[in-house]
Parts: structure tokens; sequence; C-alpha cells
């Protein structure tokens, strides 16, 4: 016999999982450089009201949000500790009159996308597995599990975590980062059943080497025309473009897309 023993749906989250853009909050961690800046910039256009933290960028987090000031705030936080994310949560609450709706966990422990610089495998070290998981997994639990008494009283929440296309395709073998986005990709998927009966979709972006942000600086140019020959877009993803595919996980376009890893790389790996 079927198991019959689903959750209770709640009729509340059902009428407000389609909450527009614009009437968000949004956090992006390590939102002041790189990519997070444009997943930012991507939020604000778009009329939402956004958190840029940051950790060390002050200056280019403070210039962002003095450019928006009554949609954008600069917090500084580690995202690694726990209290530094109550901390934020009750800034960002108590500045915009609302709790942060969608979290964006973008946030990066020191990493160079450096082949010749990485670990390798005679050389891979616990510190090295630790820094990144530590970064982007306590960190990814440290947001999420602060942002869900807010989400659940609205009975809605969008938590999207930023990933790589290096599982299916390790053409380097970063080791350590690529573990720790690993298992922030099977945090994702197992958060998504858990938070689905409030009204919370997770879901993760997963693209390749991004031209150009401040990890990828380092990456030689023929790396970049190598990937962009093997794509079927033939060029490298931008930030631009990545942060597009954010933008739709946390509209009303997604409200039925939870547990998901959409990779955005051009083609180069087929999920």
């Amino acid at each position: 016999m079927a198991n019959t023993n689903f959750p209770a749906t709640d009729n509340k989250a059902l009428t407000s999982a389609a909450l527009p853009i614009r009437d968000q909050v949004v956090l992006v961690t390590g939102g002041a450089r790189g990519l997070g800046a444009r997943l930012v910039q991507s939020f604000l256009r778009e009329g939402a009201r956004v958190v840029v933290n940051y950790l060390g960028s002050a200056d280019a987090a403070r210039e962002t949000a003095a450019a928006f000031p009554e949609r954008a705030l600069a917090i500084r936080a580690d995202v690694r500790d726990a209290q530094q994310v109550a901390a934020l949560f009750e800034e960002a609450a108590a500045h915009f009159g609302s709790p942060i709706s969608t979290v964006i966990n973008n946030a990066l422990a020191d990493f160079s996308f450096n082949g010749d610089a990485r670990p390798h495998a005679d050389t891979l070290s616990w510190e090295n597995l630790d820094q990144q998981f530590s970064g982007t997994v306590r960190g990814a639990l440290n947001t999420v599990q602060t942002a869900l008494p807010g989400m659940r009283a609205a009975g809605f929440g969008r938590i999207i975590n930023v990933g790589t296309n290096l599982f299916q395709n390790p053409v380097v073998p970063y080791h350590d980062y690529t573990a720790a986005k690993a298992a922030l990709l099977s945090l994702t998927r197992t958060l998504a059943h858990d938070l689905g009966p409030d009204g919370i979709t997770v879901n993760m972006i997963s693209g390749g080497l991004l031209r150009t942000t401040d990890a990828s600086s380092a990456t030689p140019e023929e790396v970049f025309d190598l990937i962009a020959a093997g794509t079927p877009l033939r060029r490298v993803t931008t930030p631009e473009e990545f942060a597009d595919a954010a933008l739709f996980f946390a509209s009303p376009w997604s409200r039925s897309v939870t547990g998901q890893n959409l990779i955005v790389d051009g083609g180069l790996v087929k999920g």
C-alpha cells in the first residue's frame, strides 16, 4: 500500500509563494566584490532591498550601499560566526522593517582559481579542506538557520546556494573547493525536503569559471579560451549571466522549483 503520510499543506505558504522580487529583502553574502557584487546589482536593478554582506571589502560594500541609500545596506559579518550572522539579521530587519526573505550563499573563503598554486593530491591538507568547508558549509548553515524564523512566519523563503560545475567536470582538480561545494549541494537537497512545507525553496546555481571575477583573475587567458571553445555558446559565462539565474530562483516563476542544481556554464557540462 502506498505511503499517504504526507505533511499537511499550509495555505499561507501557498498564497505567499509568489512574492515578487521587488517585495523581497535579499541577503548576498560576500556581496561587495566579484560575483557577489553582480548579484547585488542585479537584485537592486529589479527593485529588491539588499543586504550587502562583506568581511574585508568595506569600501566597496559601502559604495554600493551609498548609491542606493533606501534599498541597500552594507553589513560586516563573518558568516562562519553564528553570533555575527544573528546580529546581521537583526540589523537588517530593523533597518528595512522586514525580515530577510531571500538568502544567497555566495561568500567564499580565501581562494584563487590558480591551477599552478592549488594543493595537489600529495600536498592537500585537512586545513585546506577545513577552510573551505567552514566558509561554504558552516556559513550556509548559519545563514539558513538564522533566516528560518522570519521565513516560516511569512510562509515564504528563498535560499540560493552558489555551487560549481567542477562536480561533473573537474578539468582542474581543486580538491578543497570542490569537496566543500559538493557538501553544499547535498545540504541544498536535504534542506529542500525539510523546508518545502514551510513555503521555503532551496536551490543551487553551479557556474563554471566566470569571466571574470576576483577569484578567477589569476586564470591564464588560454584557459578561458579553451573553455570557450568547448561550450556550445563558444564563450565563457559572465557574472551577469550567472546572476540572471539567481533572479529566476528568487522570482515567482520558480515557485514550484526546489532541490535543484542549475548548471549555468554555456552548455559545457550536461547536468
